[in-house]
C-alpha cells in the first residue's frame, strides 16, 4: 500500500496540516499509523468530514441567559477609555487580589496585605522563597496576559508553554513551560488525566477547538471550556490551576470582559463543579459561578465608573 505524509494530504483534501494530525490522533483518518512522530496516510483514504461545528455539543449546560451581563459590558464600555490614574489603581487592586485568591488556591498561605507586600519587594519573615516566588511570578504572568491581548496574539501552545514558565521561573525551571513526563493523579478528584504521551495530541486538539469549534459561542463560555478542558488534560506536572485561570481571564478580557477573580473561600465549590466537568461534560455549574463572577466584576467597576 502506498502512504503519504501529512503535508501531501493536507495539499490533496485541502486541510490544514495541524487538523490532519488532529484527525489522525482521533482516528478518524482510515489506515492512518503514525511511526515515531510522523503520521503515514494511506493514499487512498477518504477525506474526514468535518464534524467541528457540532462537536462543542458534546458539551452540556453550555446554554445560559447572558443578557445582563452583556447590558453590563455595554455601560462600562460608554466609560473607556478610563482615565489613567482610575486604570492604575484598579490595574494594582486586580493584580493583588487575583495573585491572592489563585495562589491561596493552591495553598500558598500569604495573606491578602502579605501578598500586597511582597509584591511590593519586602520580604515576609517566616514565610517559604517559594511563596514569595508564586506571588512575584503570578504578577509577571497577569502582564504576558495583558501584553497577549494587547497585541491581539492569538492562543497557542507556545503561549500557553511561555505563561506556564513564568509561573514555575526559579521554582521548578526543569519543568517550567514543559509538558508532563509521567502520569499523575489529582487528589480529591474523580476524574483521573490522561497519559502523558498523548499530550502533545490533546492539547493540540484543544486549541484547534477553542480557534475553530467555539468561535460561535458567548466568550463566557469559551473561557469555562478554556479553563476546563485544559485542567482537564493537566499537561504539566504542577501549576495548571493557575495557567487555566489566567487562560480564562485571557478569553473574558480579550473579549472585552473585566477580568473575574475566583475566590479561595469559592475553593469547594470550583473544584467540585471542575469534576463534575470531567467526569460528565456538564458544565452548567461552573458556567454559572464564572456568570457570578462577571457580574460581580462588572458591577464593581460601574460603581467606581458612574
Amino acid at each position: 500500500m502506498k502512504y503519504i505524509s501529512v503535508n501531501e494530504a493536507s495539499s490533496k483534501w485541502n486541510i490544514s496540516d495541524r487538523r490532519i494530525r488532529v484527525l489522525c490522533s482521533e482516528g478518524r483518518i482510515e489506515g492512518a499509523v503514525k511511526i515515531g512522530r510522523n503520521w503515514s496516510i494511506p493514499d487512498d483514504a477518504k477525506k474526514p468530514a468535518d464534524r467541528r461545528e457540532k462537536s462543542h455539543m458534546e458539551y452540556l449546560g453550555l446554554d445560559f441567559d447572558f443578557e445582563y451581563i452583556d447590558e453590563l459590558k455595554e455601560k462600562t464600555d460608554k466609560h473607556r477609555p478610563l482615565s489613567k490614574n482610575l486604570a492604575k489603581s484598579l490595574h494594582e487592586k486586580l493584580i493583588i487580589e487575583w495573585t491572592y485568591n489563585s495562589n491561596a488556591i493552591e495553598g500558598n498561605t500569604l495573606t491578602m496585605s502579605e501578598t500586597k507586600v511582597v509584591l511590593e519587594g519586602i520580604t515576609i519573615g517566616g514565610k517559604s522563597m517559594r511563596e514569595h516566588l508564586e506571588a512575584i511570578n503570578h504578577r509577571e504572568a497577569i502582564l504576558f496576559v495583558e501584553d497577549l491581548i494587547k497585541h491581539n496574539e492569538k492562543l497557542s501552545e507556545w503561549n500557553i508553554k511561555q505563561l506556564h514558565a513564568l509561573i514555575l521561573k526559579e521554582i521548578d525551571n526543569e519543568n517550567a513551560g514543559v509538558y508532563r513526563r509521567e502520569n499523575v493523579l489529582i487528589g480529591g478528584a474523580v476524574h483521573i488525566p490522561p497519559k502523558y504521551y498523548e499530550l502533545d495530541n490533546l492539547m493540540m486538539k484543544l486549541v484547534d477547538e477553542y480557534e475553530r469549534e467555539w468561535k460561535t459561542l458567548h466568550p463566557v463560555v469559551k473561557s469555562v471550556l478554556l479553563h476546563g478542558e485544559f485542567v482537564k488534560i493537566h499537561p504539566f506536572i504542577d501549576g495548571n490551576g493557575r495557567t487555566a485561570r489566567l487562560l480564562l481571564n485571557f478569553e473574558l478580557m480579550r473579549s472585552g470582559y473585566a477580568p473575574i477573580i475566583i475566590k479561595n473561600t469559592q475553593r469547594a465549590n470550583y473544584y467540585d463543579f471542575l469534576d463534575l466537568a470531567h467526569t460528565t461534560k456538564n458544565y452548567a455549574p461552573f458556567i454559572e459561578l464564572v456568570s457570578n463572577l462577571v457580574v460581580e466584576s462588572e458591577e464593581l467597576w460601574l460603581s467606581i465608573l458612574e
